[in-house]
């Protein structure tokens, strides 16, 4: 019997949900974890709803507490599942590649255990839990399917994940992501292009390339220029406004990169650059292949060639051995680099890694004083660079669900090229989701900027088109109908995502 048709003998159709964890590659697998279940007929749980029918998990597994948050999440739905025949729950992703049999063992009513590797399966193991009447485990050991080829249910439309790898090839001490999803494995350039142009064709205008070690791309395939050049592409295809990528690696920041960067002039003036600690000796404990000079080389060459490009970055406080002065030497890069946003993490022991087994783990009263300190210093420099914005007439993407207070304020939301939050008054004009506003910048805070006067300009866009045809379609959706359409909102915004695991 087919998923479609157990679906239908169970009391009509069955909805799901998928909650996701980590970072933007988990996002983008979880995009295709709903396609390939819309695909077998399932549909989207409605905003609220106590429980789904089938409850998925899409996890991470860098974090110490990791698998704490998911047991205690799998504990709380035990008793919805227990009072509801039918109910399904599965595990995935990271977390589920590395605790394959302890998950089923802790939590005994979850019915589907899947890996990384081998997310296509989904739909067929909840069928075989179901008729079977036991729990399925199946994790393979490398990739079966590139993610991009597997049905998907974007959660924008008219921004969108482009995955052009997979795995990576560092070492880093306190990463587990590359025993988690392998080596690194490239698509084909054509088969990302084509992916973009179709992803265009259908109104998107803005791609963001994914990969664990983006800028290593090429490396799989024998072209070391290979990242550029896919950059250069993308600026040749017809339609496609803003071209972004996370996240890159220090190691393989080439500068015929950076020229892809200036001269693209689709590809936004914003990079992500995670930085991790600004000591050499700690750099060197954490298998990372740079030092200072070499970043702070970096950020200068790019500054150079893209004078008002946003820089953000990723740092650990507390890698264990880190001294006081290899902690001042992290607030000296800050310094030096001034990012326009940092994502600070203390650090925390990753079961696995060869750092939690090293010597000179930090107390965490010293631990959280640098933190703040490094956040305090960092929260000023963020200011002072959203000041130098005041003034300067940008073109914003409109957003959806990007400002909290946007009901009450009367206020838009959009994204300026470099990425950076922009809550503007609301035109009289109608404004959706993927148009394009010209506004003028009044005001800066820490986190975002202002345009309090009128906007200047409005560029209705095919983004906007499509926005507007899909939020149509899914308004006017019958009850019952098998294959849900999309919903509607934006990619989280960058780095944020990307960044949530530090390992980058």
């Amino acid at each position: 019997m087919s998923s479609i048709d157990r679906s239908q003998s169970v009391g009509g159709t069955r909805t799901y949900e998928v909650r996701t964890y980590g970072c933007q590659m988990n996002v983008h697998d979880s995009e295709r974890l709903a396609g390939l279940l819309e695909d077998a007929g399932y549909v989207r749980a409605p905003e609220g709803a106590d429980a789904a029918d089938v409850v998925v998990f899409n996890t991470c597994a860098v974090r110490e507490n990791a698998d704490n948050k998911l047991y205690g999440n799998l504990g709380h739905l035990a008793p919805k599942k227990a009072a509801r025949p039918g109910m399904q729950i599965a595990v995935g992703g990271c977390l589920a590649q590395k605790d394959r049999d302890t998950i089923v063992k802790k939590a005994p009513w979850v019915d589907v255990v899947f890996g990384t590797h081998n997310i296509g399966k989904l739909p067929v193991l909840l069928e075989r839990a179901r008729v079977q009447e036991e729990a399925q485990v199946e994790i393979a050991e490398s990739l079966e399917a590139f993610p991009s080829t597997l049905p998907t249910r974007r959660e924008s439309a008219y921004a969108a994940w482009v995955s052009i790898s997979v795995g990576c090839n560092n070492t880093c001490t306190f990463c587990i992501v590359p025993a988690l999803r392998g080596k690194e494995k490239d698509r084909r350039p054509g088969d990302i292009l084509a992916e973009i142009e179709a992803l265009v064709a259908e109104g998107v205008s803005e791609v963001t390339l994914l990969g664990q070690n983006v800028n290593a791309y090429g490396s799989d395939i024998g072209d070391r220029e290979a990242f550029s050049k896919l950059l250069r592409a993308c600026g040749k295809i017809d339609g496609l406004e803003r071209v972004r990528f996370t996240s890159p690696h220090p190691r393989d920041f080439t500068d015929d990169v950076i020229a892809a960067m200036a001269e693209t002039p689709n590809v936004m003036p914003q990079l992500h650059m995670p930085l991790q600690s600004g000591s050499d000796p700690v750099l060197k404990a954490m298998r990372r292949s740079y030092r200072q000079e070499r970043f702070l080389g970096i950020i200068e060459k790019v500054r150079a060639a893209i004078p008002h490009a946003a820089i953000s970055t990723d740092i650990i406080v507390g890698f264990p051995g880190e001294t006081e002065e290899d902690f001042e030497q992290t607030l000296h890069v800050v310094r030096e680099a001034r990012f326009a946003q940092a994502f600070t993490f203390q650090y925390s022991k990753r079961p696995g890694t060869p750092a939690a087994e090293m010597d000179g783990q930090i107390p965490k009263k010293v631990v959280q004083e640098r933190y703040e300190r490094l956040v305090a210093l960092q929260e000023e420099i963020s200011w002072e660079e959203n000041k130098k914005q005041v003034g300067r007439t940008l073109e914003l993407m409109v957003a959806e669900g990007e400002g909290r207070k946007d009901d009450t304020t009367h206020r838009l939301s959009g994204r300026a090229p470099d990425n950076r939050l922009v809550h503007f008054t609301k035109p009289d004009q109608e404004v959706r989701p993927g148009d394009v506003v010209t506004v003028e910048i009044t005001y800066a805070a820490p986190h975002h900027l202002l345009a309090e006067g009128p906007v200047l300009d409005v560029r209705r866009a095919r983004a906007g088109d499509a926005w507007e045809k899909r939020n149509a379609a899914e308004q006017a959706k019958p009850a019952g109908v098998m294959l849900g359409l999309p919903k509607i909102g934006a990619p989280e915004p960058l780095p944020v995502a990307a960044s949530g695991c530090g390992c980058d």
